[in-house]
């Protein structure tokens, strides 16, 4: 198997999806809202079964499996629409510096894209033990902690640590693994 690769035998996966050149786009209420609403459609339209996920200033990762469908497909569906998403409010938000950056690492790779937002991949590591996705929900959830944004892993709004440790289901309804 290849690394970052996602198989038909390995249901739950890792992933982390970085913003091109680590630029931190996710400060925002209305940034962190089309990231929420997009996982949301996924959810109910696609069949994604979030698991634990977290969004930081310039990534996000998440832990998910899928109740149907090919979970390669939903992952490059939901990079393509928050692309747009994205772009979309950099826009209304007139920030021209990013809106640069991204329109020249698309110009880089001459897709015919105007924005390059996400850099490629989601990077899914095979979540293969519970003691693998106990580490990774973890990680998921001291990340804003070890950042600093944060004293304790459930203050951190954009995260599954708020479901699991207040089972406060309010920004995001997750599929909780015990």
């Amino acid at each position: 198997m290849k690394p970052y690769s996602i198989t038909k035998d390995t249901p739950y996966y890792f992933c982390t999806d970085t913003i091109v050149g680590w630029q931190c786009v996710f400060i925002s209420m209305p940034f962190f809202e089309a990231i929420i609403e997009s996982l949301k459609y996924c959810q109910k339209e696609k069949g994604l079964l979030v698991h634990g996920y977290v969004i930081m200033p310039n990534h996000i990762h998440t832990i998910v499996s899928t109740l149907n469908g090919n979970l390669s497909d939903i992952l490059r569906d939901y990079k393509r629409y928050t692309s747009v998403s994205i772009s979309d409010l950099l826009k209304e938000t007139n920030n021209s510096r990013l809106l640069n950056y991204f329109s020249t690492a698309a110009e880089r790779i001459g897709r015919g894209n105007n924005y390059k937002i996400w850099q490629s991949g989601s990077h899914p590591e095979a979540i293969i033990s519970n003691e693998f996705f106990i580490q990774k929900l973890n990680y998921i959830h001291t990340n804003p902690v070890r950042k600093g944004f944060v004293e304790r892993d459930e203050y951190w709004m954009f995260s599954s640590a708020r479901n699991y440790i207040l089972d406060d289901h309010s920004i995001l309804n997750i599929d909780l693994i015990q």
